[in-house]
């Protein structure tokens, strides 16, 4: 890669740091100008998740999404792997499995020979680790590996920088969550205060003057359904921050990540690039989302529950699917289903729910793109 190209390669990493993309985004740039530059055949960036020994994160670059698929599930904390989340000294060897601590590699992994490992530091504290693997033409060197310290100071600003931005929707959130209790005190308390007394009213008056508790059922009426419009229109409001400023691949992101943790069953997502939505079909699709796995969880006894996301010709396509105990011919009238049929209609989508008793369910959703 000659002068230019590398100063290209560069400035993309760095402005990935400082553009409005998500950080997962923002780590597979790094990773793709790391690989790039220093001309090598893999490269990978991981971020370890303390609570679970695996990773929050793990991107990679090199690999095509069949091999990908192929090597299994992500690898956990262990070997090679696990010496630069403890080490903040970057690793460069000619032969991977020189070290003491290289163990193995999945049946499907392509074959590594010469490796260079740059932890992600930031202060005293190791973020990530950057991975790099079967240089072109040659081994690393000590330029290689400058090198690849300056792209993990980038990528240690981009992780930092998400910490911040968590932090911030997380008070965002505890705002967000007053105001409701405002409104629903300054409001809806009020509407659901009358209604009661009209009520109560309407049933004094039933036996010795039915035309007044008429009058006084049609008002209990209105007020209902001013309550239930105000009700929607804070509910509306409610929109999650990662949905609204990541997309809708970070908020089932996250949604899945969080599941997997508190859940026996494990919940994975699978991701393609899809572009941003209306707001109201990007909310309509992580309902319909977060219905399914709340079904599969929770009813369905599911083992595995895998979340699709990707386009399909002019539409996107959310499918939750699951190993569980499947769906009785009487739960596809259930509440749950119908408000998932209500929200794919509202936007113009369609649902499809396949299921068989003791053979999961796949519960599918398309949008119409644009």
């Amino acid at each position: 890669m000659d002068a230019r190209e590398e100063l290209r390669a560069l400035s993309a990493a760095v402005l990935a740091v400082t553009a409005r993309q998500s950080v997962r985004e923002v780590l597979q740039t790094i990773v793709s100008a790391a690989r790039r530059l220093l001309d090598a055949r893999y490269a990978a960036l991981g971020v370890p998740d303390e609570d679970t020994g695996a990773f929050a994160e793990f991107v990679v670059d090199g690999i095509s999404d069949a091999q990908w698929n192929a090597i299994g599930p992500l690898p956990r904390q262990h070997g090679l792997l696990a010496v630069l989340l403890r080490d903040p000294a970057p690793l460069r060897l000619a032969d991977i499995r020189s070290h003491p601590r290289f163990e193995y590699w999945p049946k499907h992994h392509p074959e590594l020979r010469d490796f260079l490992g740059m932890p992600i530091v930031h202060g005293e504290e190791i973020l990530g680790a950057l991975y790099l693997a079967n240089k072109r033409g040659g081994e690393f060197d000590r330029d290689d590996e400058d090198l690849l310290r300056i792209l993990a100071g980038h990528a240690a600003i981009a992780l930092v920088n998400a910490r911040l931005y968590e932090r911030s929707r997380e008070l965002s959130v505890l705002e967000e969550r007053d105001r409701i209790a405002r409104e629903l005190h300054d409001s809806v308390a009020q509407k659901l205060f009358g209604l009661r007394l009209t009520a109560d009213a309407a049933a004094a008056l039933v036996t010795r003057d039915p035309e007044r508790a008429a009058a006084q059922i049609a008002t209990v009426r209105a007020l209902a359904g001013e309550a239930a419009d105000e009700l929607r229109a804070i509910v509306v409001g409610m929109r999650p921050a990662d949905l609204e400023h990541e997309g809708l691949d970070a908020a089932l992101g996250k949604q899945a990540r969080l599941l997997d943790r508190v859940h026996a069953a494990r919940v994975r997502l699978r991701a393609d690039p899809v572009p941003r939505l209306a707001p109201e079909c990007e909310d309509a699709a992580y309902r319909v989302a977060q219905e399914a796995l709340h079904n599969a969880l929770r009813h369905a006894s599911a083992r595995t529950v895998e979340i699709r996301l990707f386009l399909d010709g002019a539409a996107l396509v959310v499918e939750v699917r699951d190993d569980g105990s499947g769906l009785r011919p009487t739960d596809q009238a259930s509440l749950g289903l119908t408000s998932m049929r209500d929200r794919a209609g509202a936007v113009g989508g369609r649902l499809t729910v396949e299921s068989e008793p003791g053979q999961g369910t796949r519960v599918r959703l398309e949008v119409p793109v644009g």
